[in-house]
């Protein structure tokens, strides 16, 4: 008789060739396990209805009624998603806990031939694993933070730190928005806090404690995404790398990084309403006059010179102590190769005995 093997997160790695999450399409949007195919065995829909069945009518009926919506649906992913899996194909199968919907399609996997696995405690059980190592993973590595005022280049420096193989952090790609009031990328949405600390503790996971991790200073919070504790503990208590830039060329910098505003100025006049309660309207009324002018260049000017430069000095003092003994990165070249010769200096600078 084919038996399921029952798995604990820590054996997971390396011991299967897919992962399936049974759960509906809504639950794997939030968060899953990275890697994992989605393999409802019930949608949304029917998900809510089995479950209004189950407070409303009885527990016998939503079983009833649930088993025959499941045993449907996995017949169909038979024929479809898993047609082609071959004979030593090995799954991983997972729902909420552990329980009947991840049981249903592991004993027929099983029941064809696969050697199947069930995580045990499902979603749950993961999910306790990852904010228990997000808690602890912090303080077994270096972290490098790497400051400086707006526009000057930072996140384009951790990409090209981690195309050299630097261990890289990068806060800001993970959470889909750049850290700021005009932080949105277009057309993009920032995932959901359990899917931002997944990515947080995948990240972490494979990172080498023999080795620096470069991360970019940030606030608690990165657009409506939280900064779990321990990892901003741990950069607030770290080295710091402060990178300067000229202003003029932050200014040509941030042009082109926020192109999507000058092609939208209502966007960008909405977000810089925004600010009225802290600048007032006479200045808020004067940056959108320019806005409407397309006066770009001196508007990047006055956003530095009023908002964001003075906000990084109080921010940056306040957050980041060892920003007085930092080592000091010159950013003359705001451009590709720019970075790279920034983050050669700064890889030299780091290697020194």
């Amino acid at each position: 008789m084919a038996v399921v093997k029952d798995i604990t997160i820590a054996e997971v790695p390396g011991k299967f060739d897919d992962i399936l999450d049974v759960r509906s399409p809504a639950e794997f949007a939030e968060d899953h396990i990275p890697g994992a195919i989605s393999v409802p065995v019930l949608d949304n829909d029917e998900r809510a209805r089995i479950g209004t069945i189950y407070t409303q009518v009885s527990v016998f009926e939503a079983q009833r009624q649930g088993a025959a919506l499941i045993a449907r649906n996995i017949a169909q992913h038979l024929d479809t998603t898993l047609r082609d899996k071959p004979k030593q194909w090995r799954p991983l199968v997972y729902c909420w806990r552990g329980g009947q919907r991840s049981g249903a399609l592991a004993h027929i996997l099983a029941q064809v031939g696969w050697k199947t696995g069930r995580l045990q405690g499902g979603y749950k059980s993961y999910r306790r694993h990852v904010i228990d190592s997000l808690a602890s993973a912090p303080d077994t590595l270096e972290f490098k933070v790497v400051c400086g005022a707006t526009g000057s280049g930072k996140s384009h420096l951790l990409q090209t730190l981690a195309a050299k193989g630097a261990q890289v952090l990068d806060l800001e790609r993970l959470a889909q928005h750049r850290g700021s009031l005009l932080g949105n990328l277009p057309n993009e949405a920032q995932p959901s806090q359990k899917m931002f600390e997944t990515r947080l503790w995948d990240a972490l996971r494979n990172f080498r404690p023999d080795r620096p991790v470069y991360v970019e200073a940030e606030s608690r919070k990165v657009g409506i995404l939280n900064v779990p504790d321990a990892i901003l503990h741990r950069m607030r208590a770290s080295s710091c790398i402060a990178v300067e830039a000229p202003l003029p060329a932050r200014v040509d910098f941030l042009l082109q990084d926020y192109a999507h505003f000058l092609q939208n100025p209502q966007l960008l006049e909405d977000n810089l309403r925004k600010l009225t309660e802290l600048h007032g309207h006479k200045i808020i009324d004067a940056w959108c006059d320019l806005v409407h002018q397309g006066q770009w260049p001196a508007l990047v000017e006055r956003l530095l010179a009023n908002h964001y430069d003075p906000a990084y000095r109080r921010s940056s003092v306040a957050c980041y102590p060892q920003l007085k003994d930092a080592l000091v990165l010159q950013a003359l070249q705001l451009d590709a190769a720019g970075f790279e010769l920034a983050a050669d200096e700064l890889l030299s600078k780091e290697n020194q005995p």
